[in-house]
């Protein structure tokens, strides 16, 4: 989300000046249910137009983008589509079924990758995207690519995966974990009946291309390679960055990566493959996707090579990449480093427990740790979506109306304590956390600077952090306690990479600054999907700038209704 533009139609949009030459990208959404078979089975899912993965959207910088949904599925959705929001009671009542809407906004500010999912529930498992942003001038700050390939990462459940969800929530336990990772929807020939089902890339000798990566998978960050081949990172998250060579790819559920890579090695067949990196989670889909990059020319016997892929705990490896991801200082679109901070926060981030029956404190069957719920919590709220209230968070915002959520995030966690020490992970004094619907108010134009911190309650995670309405400057990340003393003189103001997702370190921290100029009811929570029902969430309240045009419009006649 672009932290430069501004709200244009509620919840949806965001004000900005159009280029003479922009031009209007128009789509309908009709969400409806398809059956397709993977894994030997068939299942029915929530599609959008039938397509999974979803429809793309290109759109150039300085274009209109209107999407007319349609929901014919049997679930309540909503959608978050580039700039536009759609966190489910955040910025909007849901879209009922046999209901519609229109969501109109205008892209500015970005070029690059980033990707449309749906917002309610879990049907983001199927609901989803790439949207491409190119530059206007359809020049890149680097050469040209003979082609741009989409690869969308994702995972599939042999399964209805609302009810996975809905029966998790029910017993407090952790949802079934997915079956299959997949490369643009297929789960390659390592599956069985899926010999068929694998992605193929068609490449020339000598040509470059970009793949534009999207992690769509619920749960887990993944290691990307293909085999015997670098890669060239050249943006992340819609945001230009010097570039980086190297032989993987690390990313985390809800990031996006450009990379180049050339076709240069002998002409044959080469897997690409993907592979989960994942620590503290006991159990986890630890399969392979793979797809194949086809030279031009190449055998037909050919027998692809394989990639030599980490092991699934290799945080060394997932570190190096994230941490030496720098931005792109003179290209278009950068934001230097605001200097002047207004607001400091620390936030905690992590997982606790929930009494298995609030109503009976000694009960304990739930299917959580020590017979309780699972939960999770920021600062030691844990956030309950405030579904049932007669109006979304934003709504409430615009009108004044008491008695959605409160404004009253706590800037620090109510005690200090050794976060990430493991010998804490099951200290009654720390397992259990408050369940609210808080926001922290920001005033319009200041500058925020937070500290996510992880702790080891109950167990040790990555966790992306996503920030709605805003690109983040990635100041430092680490391992263990933040230290100000120290751990402040690693910042790098000068170059950080712009990120609107941050993977805050398993057992560690990281450290963001964005400037709070995009006014409205904005979510921040865990991009792991298990996660945000369990309450890894908050939001920020961004008052009204000073002008009409600095200030939320009043909302659309077609606004969803609670």
């Amino acid at each position: 989300m672009k932290l430069f533009v501004f709200l244009l139609a509620w919840a949806f949009a965001l004000l900005a000046s159009s280029l003479a030459s922009a031009t209007i990208v128009e789509h309908t959404f009709k969400v409806q249910n398809k059956t397709i078979k993977r894994l030997c089975n068939e299942r029915v899912i929530v599609t959008v137009n039938g397509q999974f993965p979803g429809p793309k959207i290109n759109v150039r910088e300085g274009d209109t983008v209107i999407v007319h949904l349609l929901n014919k599925g049997p679930y309540n959705v909503t959608i978050h589509c580039a700039w536009a929001d759609g966190p489910e009671y955040v910025t909007q009542c849901t879209i009922s079924p046999g209901n519609k809407y229109t969501y109109k906004f205008n892209v500015t500010r970005q070029e690059g990758t980033l990707w449309w999912h749906a917002h309610a529930s879990v049907l983001r498992a199927t609901v989803h995207g790439a949207f491409i942003i190119f530059p206007r001038s359809g020049l890149f700050p680097f050469p040209n690519p003979y082609e741009q390939v989409p690869i969308i990462l994702g995972d599939w459940y042999d399964a209805n995966v609302v009810d996975i969800e809905t029966q998790a929530l029910a017993n407090g336990g952790a949802p079934n974990i997915s079956d299959a990772f997949t490369i643009n929807g297929l789960p390659g020939d390592l599956f069985n009946c899926s010999r068929s089902q694998t992605f193929k890339m068609k490449v020339k000798q000598g040509k470059t291309y970009m793949l534009r990566m999207i992690n769509a998978a619920l749960n887990n960050h993944l290691f990307f390679k293909i085999a015997n081949h670098n890669f060239t990172v050249v943006a992340v998250d819609a945001a230009y960055t010097e570039h980086y060579v190297t032989d993987i790819i690390v990313i985390a559920p809800g990031q996006t990566v450009d990379v180049l890579f050339t076709a240069n090695q002998p002409t044959g067949s080469y897997y690409m493959a993907a592979s989960p990196y994942s620590l503290g989670v006991p159990l986890f889909d630890n399969t392979t996707t793979r797809g194949i990059v086809v030279y031009d020319n190449a055998p037909l016997s050919s027998q692809p090579v394989l990639p030599s892929l980490p092991p699934f705990n290799d945080t060394a490896m997932a570190y190096k990449f994230y941490s030496n991801i720098t931005g792109k200082v003179g290209a278009p679109h950068w934001v230097p480093v605001p200097s002047k901070v207004d607001e400091h926060m620390f936030i905690t981030i992590g997982l606790n427990l929930e009494t298995c029956d609030p109503k009976n404190a000694t009960n304990a069957t739930c299917q959580g740790p020590l017979g309780q719920r699972f939960s999770s919590s920021m600062n030691n709220e844990s956030f309950v979506i405030p579904k049932g209230r007669g109006f979304s968070m934003l709504e409430a915002f615009f009108k004044n109306v008491s008695g959605v959520y409160t404004a009253d995030f706590p800037n620090n966690p109510p005690v200090m304590f050794d976060f990430t020490n493991p010998s804490i992970s099951f200290n009654p004094n720390l397992l259990f956390a408050s369940k609210s619907t808080k926001a922290k108010k920001l005033k319009f134009n200041s500058t925020v600077e937070v500290v996510f911190q992880n702790t080891a309650i109950i167990s040790a995670q990555n966790h992306p952090i996503h920030i709605h309405g805003f690109s983040l400057h990635v100041l430092a990340q680490g391992f263990g306690n933040f230290n100000s003393t120290i751990d402040t003189t690693k910042f790098n103001l000068v170059n950080p990479q712009l990120r609107n997702t941050i993977a805050v370190p398993v057992g560690g921290w990281a450290v963001i600054r964005f400037q709070a100029n995009n006014p409205g009811v904005w979510f921040v929570h865990c991009h792991v999907e298990d996660h945000l029902p369990w309450g890894l969430d908050m939001a920020f309240e961004v008052e009204n700038g000073p002008t009409s045009s600095t200030s939320l419009p009043p909302p659309p006649a077609d606004l969803p209704e609670c």
